[in-house]
């Protein structure tokens, strides 16, 4: 009988070659949302058009969802992520030609990002249950913290910069130019490595009902107490962060007026600490048990980020969003960890894509809200004379930006709640020797 090993034994370095390669192409990718960013901020000057631009990206994904999962188990991994890479390539190539013609308006963007949000979902699926395939076990932390942190604050540290210097240069022509040529290098790469399928078991080779295959990933979830639990923590957390998330190039683009260069400082600071503190736990490996660093660090995160909502000088938000962002590596490579050691491989995509709808769900609802919520509630209310000016106006100033402030530090402050609760939260807590990893019988 054929054993796994006999089949294929996973070697590092195809990971380190596709990583390598998508780390190009989410440079590109960067720049480019950077350089979207600040035309869509100078084309309405509005939160609600930049929280539409996320919520656009997401919403399209509560339904492929229900599908990924079943895809990525069932079809070919590397054929998934040159078909999410050509998407991608396809969409930058159609907004470069949109802008060109002069006919680019803001609806279009919001289109691409639902018609884009998808594949690039699905190709995320197809990498990160892939890497249990190609990456030996005790190299799993290492492997998510540089596929999740480091090339992600990498390219944040240098897209933002070389964005906002080129902008003004080479135009969004040019950025989207740079994107599309990071695409074609990234397909070529994958086209030349071999990233096997996970070995079926004899029920995966049985034809299953659709709704079976549909449900499967929730009724497993639902087997597993210590598994639950963290699913209904992580909705939480992602209902707050999407808030925040939804607003912070707002807040920013509000707070500097509207200044490009504060703007990539800050962004670049963001990824510079994330790659410091991504760098720092693929050599260290992290906390143990796991959930000790996905709780500490949404409360170190979040902590340092409410005195990042108040400052009003460029320094000190660089100063705190590289601190706070040296422990976001924290919060999501011990959350991957976590379901990467306790799901076995060949049911990971069906299983994983239940975490990301429940995740999914959360983040359109932030995301909807968050724009409305500064525009229309706590922009007026913290105008001169506005409602809770007199009770926040001391600390925070009184004006247009003051409202994104208040709305930022107040959820933010909800974050640091939520990671202290977690630890009054005993299946939560124990979530580690509750559930036993995939392999522990072997």
């Amino acid at each position: 009988m054929l054993i796994k090993k006999d089949i294929y034994q996973p070697k590092f370095r195809t990971f380190l070659l596709i990583w390598s390669t998508q780390l190009l192409s989410m440079l590109g990718s960067e720049m480019t949302d950077f350089a979207i960013t600040l035309w869509a901020w100078n084309i309405t000057g509005k939160a609600t058009s930049l929280s539409l631009i996320l919520l656009f990206n997401q919403l399209p994904r509560l339904i492929t969802t229900l599908f990924a999962g079943i895809i990525v188990d069932r079809y070919n991994r590397k054929l998934l992520m040159i078909l999410g890479d050509a998407a991608s390539g396809i969409s930058t190539i159609i907004i470069f030609l949109l802008y060109l013609t002069n006919h680019l308006e803001i609806w279009h963007i919001y289109a691409s990002a639902a018609i884009l949000g998808p594949f690039r979902h699905l190709q995320y699926f197809a990498f990160s249950t892939s890497i249990s395939q190609v990456v030996p076990k005790q190299h799993y932390t290492r492997a998510v913290v540089m596929s999740e942190h480091i090339g992600q604050f990498s390219s944040n540290i240098i897209a933002p910069g070389l964005a906002g210097a080129l902008y003004y240069v080479i135009g969004l022509q040019g950025i989207l130019s740079f994107d599309i040529v990071t695409f074609i290098l990234a397909i070529a790469a994958i086209c030349i490595v071999h990233i096997p399928q996970p070995i079926p078991s004899e029920t995966d080779l049985k034809s299953a009902k659709i709704w079976q295959d549909l449900t499967f990933g929730f009724r497993y979830i639902i087997k597993s107490t210590g598994l639950l639990n963290l699913l209904l923590f992580l909705f939480i957390f992602h209902s707050i962060d999407s808030i925040i998330f939804g607003i912070h190039s707002s807040f920013l683009l509000a707070r500097s007026g509207s200044n490009p260069a504060v703007f990539a400082s800050i962004q670049s600071a963001i990824g510079l600490g994330g790659l410091v503190g991504a760098l720092g736990l693929s050599v260290w490996g992290g906390l143990k048990p796991r959930i000790h660093g996905l709780l500490l660090g949404i409360i170190l995160h979040y902590s340092i980020m409410m005195v990042f909502s108040l400052a009003t000088l460029p320094a000190i938000w660089m100063i705190t969003s590289f601190l706070a962002s040296v422990f976001w590596p924290w919060v999501s490579s011990s959350n991957q960890v976590i379901w990467l050691s306790k799901v076995p491989p060949n049911v990971q995509g069906r299983v994983f894509t239940t975490r990301y709808l429940f995740t999914l769900i959360a983040s359109p609802l932030g995301l909807a809200i968050a724009g409305p919520l500064a525009d229309d509630f706590f922009r007026p209310a913290m105008m001169p004379k506005g409602s809770l000016a007199p009770i926040f106006g001391s600390l925070l100033g009184t004006g247009s930006s003051s409202g994104m402030a208040l709305q930022y530090a107040l959820f933010c402050f909800l974050g640091v709640l939520l990671g202290l609760a977690g630890y009054a939260w005993r299946r939560l807590r124990n979530v580690e020797s509750i559930v036993p990893d995939y392999d522990a019988g072997e």
